[in-house]
């Protein structure tokens, strides 16, 4: 699991990196609520039901370490690190003399 830093452990030259890497992250989260949202059934009260077999893919996903993946899904974790990566790759530029990296805009299916 990922270390996580507190606000106040933040160096301020961080800070806009941060705030570049949560808007990726939101739109990496809201891209998942879509799709996530288009395969529940939406009951009267508003809730949302999961398909029991998305349910079961899921489950054993989340229970597999990225190693033991398919090819498949580690292609959709490889691709949600290309949202992140042009901004990594900025951020890091100067001092690993990276060339620039191109953003590209859209995204594919979200499905693994």
């Amino acid at each position: 699991m990922a270390e996580f830093l507190e606000d106040s452990s933040i160096p301020p030259q961080l800070e806009g990196l941060m705030e570049r890497l949560a808007d990726v992250e939101h739109e990496r989260w809201s891209h998942w609520q879509r799709y996530l949202h288009s395969k529940c059934e939406r009951v009267g009260d508003g809730s949302l039901v999961i398909p029991a077999q998305l349910v079961e893919r899921w489950e054993s996903q989340m229970n597999t370490p990225y190693s033991a993946l398919s090819e498949k899904e580690k292609e959709s974790d490889r691709e949600q690190v290309r949202r992140y990566l042009p901004i990594i790759a900025d951020a890091l530029k100067p001092r690993l003399r990276l060339p620039a990296v191109g953003l590209r805009s859209g995204c594919t299916s979200g499905e693994r």
